[in-house]
C-alpha cells in the first residue's frame, strides 16, 4: 500500500474549495497550482516577476515539508491570464529550474482571482 498524505499550506484557498497545497504519495509529490500569494498575510503584489518569486517560495515550502527541494521536480506548469508576462518572469524560473531541467508546458489561461498573474504547478520525485 502507498503512503498517501496531504500538505497544508494554511491557505483560505485550501478550506474553501477543498484541496491541499501539496499531496505525497509514496516517492511522488505534487503541487496544486501555486500563486503569488503570501499565505500568512494573503496579500499579492501587483508585479508580476514578484508574484513567481513568491510562488516559488510557496512550492519550496511544500517541497521542503514533502522530503524534496527544487532538483527533484520532474514537471512545472506555468498557467498566465497574458502571454507577455511570462517573459519577463524567465530569469526567475531559470534560478529554479535552470540546471534541473523538467519537462515543462506554458498555458496562456484565466485564474480564479483577477490579481493573479502567474499560478504554478510541479510534480516531484522523492529519492
Amino acid at each position: 500500500m502507498t503512503d498517501r498524505r496531504a500538505i497544508l499550506s494554511g491557505s483560505t484557498f485550501e478550506e474553501q474549495i477543498g484541496y491541499a497545497r501539496a499531496v505525497v504519495d509514496g516517492d511522488h509529490v505534487h503541487v496544486s497550482g501555486t500563486t503569488g500569494f503570501d499565505y500568512t498575510t494573503m496579500t499579492i503584489s501587483d508585479d508580476v516577476v514578484e508574484q513567481a518569486e513568491q510562488c516559488l517560495r510557496n512550492i519550496g515550502e511544500a517541497l521542503a515539508e514533502a522530503g524534496c527541494t527544487f532538483a527533484d521536480v520532474v514537471r512545472v506548469r506555468y498557467l498566465l491570464p497574458e502571454r507577455t508576462d511570462f517573459e519577463p518572469c524567465w530569469p526567475v524560473l531559470r534560478a529554479c529550474f535552470g540546471d534541473v531541467r523538467p519537462a515543462a508546458t506554458m498555458l496562456v489561461c484565466g485564474l480564479a482571482d483577477p490579481r493573479m498573474k502567474i499560478e504554478i504547478e510541479v510534480d516531484a520525485r522523492r529519492r
